[in-house]
Order: structure tokens, then C-alpha cells, then sequence
């Protein structure tokens, strides 16, 4: 496989609208054919027996079962409010709405 060439790389750094001077375009040659080079390896190592997972161990739910259980009543959530009205907390107003 043919590596990435500079022009190449001042193709991408255009589209990228990235500034790039002509020693930073080898460099990024060189590191963006490394990177094409990772991905072709990983290429060749899947097979057609392997098939395609999303996550390479088995996941199962630790959750636990969603139940109902008793909850607090209204009194009860609002024993400690500082102030209530209607079975609500009441706050002070914002935005200036009714």
C-alpha cells in the first residue's frame, strides 16, 4: 500500500482550514501512514468464522428489577419544608411568572 503523501496531507490540512508549515506536513505523513497502516492490520485480522461484535466480552443487566415499594407520603416529604403550599414545596418566583 502506497503511504500518504504531503500533498495529500496539505489536501486534508486545507479541508481542515489548518495552517500547517512544510515540516509539520512530513511529520503528519508519516504519523497519518502509520495510522492507515493500525487500521489495514486490523482489516486483515477479521474474518469471515469471526463474527462482528459490539463488545468482545458477553454483557449481561446488573440492575435490579424495577419494584414498587411504599414511598413518603405527601405530609411526610413535607414535614421539614420551610414553606408549603397546596402539598408543594413552595419557592420563591422567578422570571417573574404567575
Amino acid at each position: 500500500m502506497p503511504g500518504i503523501s504531503r500533498e495529500e496531507v496539505a489536501h486534508l490540512a486545507k479541508l481542515a482550514r489548518l495552517e500547517l508549515k512544510d515540516e509539520e506536513l512530513d511529520h503528519f505523513a508519516g504519523q497519518l501512514d502509520d495510522i492507515i497502516g493500525a487500521v489495514a492490520a486490523v482489516s486483515d485480522v477479521a474474518d469471515e468464522d469471526v463474527p462482528p461484535t459490539s463488545h468482545p466480552l458477553p454483557l449481561t443487566n446488573v440492575m435490579r428489577p424495577d419494584e414498587v415499594r411504599p414511598g413518603l407520603t405527601p405530609a411526610q416529604a413535607l414535614n421539614q419544608a420551610p414553606a408549603q403550599e397546596q402539598q408543594r414545596f413552595k419557592v420563591p418566583q422567578i422570571l417573574g411568572e404567575e
